[in-house]
């Protein structure tokens, strides 16, 4: 499958010249080196775009949807209020879903597949939790070889007839407050000591809960979100940042 990188550089660097979390403190650099379980977001981390924007793109829903999308990431809405929404714009049959997976291939994030090589190397469990949809993930986890069993995400709903009928509203990144508790399921099913999540958007930031991630790294190499970055323990432009202390 092909895949393509970006050189793009991050957004609002000026924005992030003024944050004090972009150097690590010594305690968030030890808990990066002994982390056990790494879980990454998908859409505008692991890959340059945000799925559902591109799908809806694809389906002639595009502007409509990404506005509901940036609501989502900031916050502003419930997870699954933009959702729901987002969806009834795009209304994807099964084979336009397909069409759209085969004509457009996900765009990796450069430096991403060097990370996850380095931290398997290290012994680390890496997962892909995101609000996305399985359908879309599933190639992300082909490539960068990622069990699929450690994707936690949405699932599209079709017909027998390949009509969209929506959601599975059973997997717990469909709600607001998801991916905290996929990464507390994660984190209890494994017995894992140091568990980081890393992402961009407000519902990665809510995985640092109790009983889920220790440590948020917010990933602003494709969307800066103020909001999010500002309360994160460390705020990257690059991947490169993470796999140097790694040694």
């Amino acid at each position: 499958m092909t895949t393509v990188a970006s050189s793009t550089q991050p957004p609002e660097v000026s924005t992030m010249e003024c944050s004090n979390n972009t150097l690590p403190s010594k305690e968030v650099l030890d808990l990066w080196r002994r982390a056990d379980a790494v879980c990454f977001d998908v859409d505008s981390t692991v890959c340059l775009d945000e799925g559902i924007d591109e799908l809806a793109e694809f389906c002639g829903a595009g502007k409509a949807v990404a506005e509901w999308t940036s609501r989502a990431m900031d916050g502003s809405v419930s997870f699954q209020e933009a959702l729901a929404a987002r969806l009834s714009l795009i209304n994807p049959s099964r084979a336009q879903l397909q069409d759209f997976l085969d004509k457009q291939p996900p765009r990796i994030s450069p430096g991403i597949a060097d990370l996850v090589k380095k931290l398997k190397a290290k012994g680390t469990d890496i997962y892909l939790v995101s609000g996305g949809f399985r359908q879309m993930i599933n190639p992300v986890a082909l490539i960068l070889e990622i069990p699929h069993d450690n994707i936690f995400a949405n699932q599209l709903l079709f017909g027998n007839s390949g009509e969209f009928l929506g959601f599975d509203k059973n997997e717990p990144t469909s709600r607001s407050g998801g991916k905290a508790v996929a990464v507390q399921q994660i984190r209890k099913a494994h017995g894992y000591k140091t568990l980081v999540m890393i992402g961009d958007g407000a519902t990665d930031l809510e995985a640092r809960q109790p009983g889920g991630a220790d440590m948020f790294i917010c990933y602003g190499g494709v969307q800066l979100r103020d909001t999010v970055s500002a309360k994160a323990d460390w705020l990257v432009l690059n991947f490169k940042d993470l796999i140097n202390p790694l040694g």
